[in-house]
């Protein structure tokens, strides 16, 4: 049951995250980078292969990064780029 709540509120924060920067290319590098840590966090709490985790979290993150309009739920400019 812990380790749903803890899934959960990754995820949540993740969302919560996604369209950080203000150019395509600045959300994909910020998401990114946050749904790799998610990612990782998520397999060291469910005990699955922490690395597969990451990338798919990585690639998720930047895909959605991507495609997501600052108008959406910009949090201002990544810290990650300018």
């Amino acid at each position: 049951m812990m380790r749903l709540a803890i899934s959960l509120f990754l995820m949540g924060t993740l969302m919560a995250l996604s369209a950080c920067g203000t150019t395509p290319g600045c959300r994909a590098a910020s998401t990114g980078m946050l749904g790799a840590g998610t990612g990782a966090a998520i397999a060291a709490v469910a005990g699955g292969p922490i690395g597969w985790a990451a990338l798919a979290g990585g690639a998720t993150g930047a895909l959605a990064g991507a495609a997501t309009p600052p108008q959406a739920a910009s949090l201002g400019p990544s810290p990650f780029c300018n």
